[in-house]
């Protein structure tokens, strides 16, 4: 990752981002409601934390056969993703509550998910929503030699595949989290004195991820050990099935927000400037998918909605669909680009074919 300083053009002649900020807050306003979370993300809050803990506790206790232990992690991994797309997401950005503490509380949710607030925070809010699909900038765009997901990242032979082996490979994102990422994040983030918000003290913030890690571990594998006659790999298998079927759905879920065809990847120019404006640069970079249909608008928690999320990623997503009329109409009154798919098929569909496309050889791109 590159340490250069970049900055975004202030020239919006036709000043679309104060226009469509003000259309936004007028619509709060004359509902007389608050930009945060309301009741349906509570709601949702109780049923994604039941999805993912109830399976636990019942196989805790219960002396089942295998195939229903097997389910159970499934249905433990639909709601590890629940808890991060819905409750964690909003907590970390501020817009669960209108009460800090709430959204704290909140965005701690990420340690029972394997994660930490400060890597996570510094990692999406800092560099993925500030430097969104700027190649050597936003981290989501890195994936080492392993995978290419930008014409500016070197290409190897073993891309020509990456279409085929990458779905195996998105499946581990979380689980990476509990053994290697966090660490590695940790020491590279504090090393460059990144933050969001003030800079924390380095050794409270490794102190924090060595006792949530010990914890981690102590629930979800020495626990089930001692107190259950669960097989140990039985177990194991179960906590990989687990986090395989989370990082397998927030993996392609946030995919298809950015590593699509039509999401460009600009480069800064010589000087460190982009030559949009933060906000068009939002609406260049940024894909929604699935808008319509109201099981991923629910599940997701609005994630679908990305371009919404990215230009106000402090409104919680329980607003999305109704403020993405606002957000459309005014792109398209500044002839400004508003990028959607509309079926999470065709987005799916379409990510693929860009792996497949980024996996060429350079040359045999033009």
């Amino acid at each position: 990752m590159t340490q250069q300083t970049l900055s975004f053009s202030r020239n919006d002649s036709a000043k679309f981002f104060r226009t469509l900020n003000k259309r936004v807050n007028d619509y709060f306003k004359d509902n007389n409601i608050k930009r945060t979370g309301n009741w349906k993300i509570w709601v949702k809050t109780v049923v994604m934390f039941s999805l993912f803990l109830a399976p636990y506790f019942i196989i805790m206790t219960l002396n089942l056969p295998g195939w229903a232990m097997l389910l159970l992690t499934v249905v433990m991994g639909v709601g590890m993703a629940g808890v991060g797309m819905n409750v964690m997401h909003d907590g970390n950005h501020g817009a669960f509550s209108n009460k800090d503490w709430i959204n704290r509380l909140m965005g701690s949710s990420i340690y029972i998910l394997a994660g930490n607030v400060y890597n996570w925070k510094v990692q999406h809010n800092v560099l993925h929503h500030t430097y969104t699909n700027i190649h050597g900038h936003d981290e989501d765009l890195e994936a080492g030699r392993i995978l290419r997901f930008s014409r500016h990242a070197e290409w190897h032979k073993h891309h020509r595949f990456q279409h085929y082996y990458s779905v195996l490979l998105y499946g581990l994102l979380t689980i990476n989290w509990a053994i290697t990422t966090d660490y590695l994040q940790m020491k590279r983030y504090l090393k460059r004195k990144l933050s969001y918000g003030k800079f924390p003290n380095p050794r409270t913030e490794w102190s924090k991820l060595v006792i949530s890690k010990i914890i981690y571990v102590s629930i979800w594998i020495v626990l089930p050990l001692v107190l259950t006659d669960i097989a140990w790999w039985k177990l194991l298998l179960g906590f990989f099935i687990m986090h395989y079927v989370a990082g397998l759905i927030l993996s392609v879920v946030f995919q298809l927000a950015h590593v699509m065809d039509v999401a460009e990847m600009p480069l800064p120019q010589e000087n460190g400037t982009m030559k949009n404006t933060w906000a068009i640069h939002q609406l260049r970079t940024t894909v929604n998918f699935g808008t319509n249909n109201k099981i991923v608008n629910w599940f997701t928690g609005g994630l679908n909605h990305q371009v919404e999320h990215h230009i106000f990623p402090h409104i919680s997503h329980v607003h999305y669909s109704k403020i993405a009329t606002i957000v459309k109409e005014t792109a398209q009154e500044f002839n400004l680009p508003y990028k959607e798919y509309k079926t999470t098929r065709k987005a799916i569909a379409a990510h693929f074919r860009y792996l497949r496309e980024m996996g060429m050889k350079p040359a045999l791109q033009a």
